[in-house]
């Protein structure tokens, strides 16, 4: 059974929430996800800024 992800540095930014975490081989992954009822936005970014960048211009269409 995998390890839940366990995130840390958490922001929010409008109705994104934007939080690293470390994958299952040790490196350092940022995901991005939209927090809005029938959004199904997330997204996994190498780059903290990259996250950042779509949490900043994602517009939802629930």
């Amino acid at each position: 059974m995998p390890r839940p992800n366990r995130f840390y540095d958490v922001i929010r930014i409008g109705p994104v929430q934007v939080g690293s975490h470390y994958d299952g081989h040790g490196r350092t992954k940022h995901t991005a996800a939209c927090t809005a009822p029938g959004c199904g936005f997330s997204a996994d970014y190498r780059d903290r800024s990259a996250a950042e960048l779509a949490a900043r211009t994602h517009h939802c269409n629930p």
